[in-house]
């Protein structure tokens, strides 16, 4: 991958083009209904989107009706509490000021599950530890864009038997749902169209070219990594230079290591700064589809003190990698900048 998106980029023109719409519609009125919030702006998504983070503040209001004196369990006040939310889904009256941050998540989630499908799978599914296959089903009924996969996902965790799924599994299917489906997102002309009418927008404004090191003297992990072991497993290429030259570790720990002047920002965690992109492509590539393989491969390398101990790590349990693919190269980028 040569791109990556810009996430603030995309909040900042999402942060615009919510301001615009506002504007333009409390410009006569105070307040906003719900079937005035289904037609607040052209692209459906997004209306069905605020409406959904609605809903979903009003269930986490709910939630904090506990008293140690009335029972909020017993099935009448169930229902009581489910025809009050009915009652109020048809009575919606809100302010601009209640009204502006649920736009900018909503405008925020539409923009990214059309431009950029895969990482708002990962974090559908990576928002909580567990999946909970009934309000998965609830979700998915506000989502019409690039849903597909997701519903092939709760098919097969139904045919599992199970109403509960652990995210790390479910996020294993869903790369086995994405390879068997040949999954295509939908064409991004008639959106861009729709968002540019009322904000200017350029798709290219949403990517960052990466980043890579030019700094003549000082040589990265990345590309240490690539002169020592191109074309060669790990393991045997340090057997072979034991008696000729230091390994790659002996000479890493006497290079100098990469300052900013290199065009590299330390991350704090690789599993923190993964793409869904990069986990599907490194899941499928390096770890051969075993996404837990993958998983406790990040973890454990997030585990390190320093980037000799990751390249100990990877040389005693990936040396089967071949070193001139792209999956491993950007691999190793993390790396690097995890312990830079």
């Amino acid at each position: 991958m040569d791109e990556k998106i810009n996430l603030k980029a995309v909040e900042q023109y999402c942060n615009t083009y919510s301001s615009k719409v506002l504007d333009a519609f409390f410009d006569k009125k105070d307040k906003i209904s719900g079937p005035e919030i289904l037609k607040l702006c052209t692209i459906r998504q997004i209306n069905l989107f605020v409406i959904h983070e609605l809903f979903k503040t009003w269930k986490a209001e709910t939630l904090k009706l506990k008293s140690p004196y009335f029972n909020f369990e017993a099935e009448p006040v169930k229902e009581a509490l489910d025809a009050l939310l009915t009652n109020l889904s048809n009575n919606i009256l809100i302010d601009r000021k209640n009204l502006e941050p649920l736009m900018r998540r909503a405008v925020k989630n539409a923009m990214m599950v059309i431009v950029d499908p895969y990482d708002f799978y990962a974090d559908m599914i990576e928002a909580d530890e567990t999946i909970d296959c009934e309000s998965f089903k609830d979700q998915l009924k506000y989502l019409k864009i690039n849903k597909a996969p997701l519903e092939r996902l709760i098919q097969k965790i139904e045919e599992k038997g199970v109403s509960q799924l652990n995210s790390n599994e479910a996020f294993g299917m869903l790369d086995t749902i994405l390879e068997e489906v040949n999954f295509t997102p939908e064409d991004l002309d008639e959106y861009l169209e729709k968002f540019s009418a009322v904000v200017p927008l350029s798709i290219e404004s949403f990517y960052e070219p990466r980043k890579i090191s030019v700094e003549p003297k000082t040589n990265s992990v990345r590309e240490e990594v690539k002169a020592e072991v191109v074309k060669q497993p790990i393991v045997n290429v340090v057997n072979q230079q034991t008696k000729q030259k230091p390994t790659v570790n002996e000479r890493l720990s006497h290079e100098p290591r990469p300052t900013l002047a290199d065009n590299f920002t330390r991350i704090a965690k690789i599993k923190d700064s993964l793409t869904i992109n990069q986990k599907f492509m490194f899941t499928k590539v390096l770890f051969h589809g075993d996404f837990e393989l993958f998983s406790k491969a990040i973890d454990d390398l997030d585990r390190q003190d320093n980037v000799e101990g990751a390249m100990r790590y990877l040389e005693q349990n990936y040396e089967e990698w071949d070193r001139e693919s792209e999956e491993f190269h950007e691999f190793m980028e993390l790396v690097e900048k995890r312990f830079s």
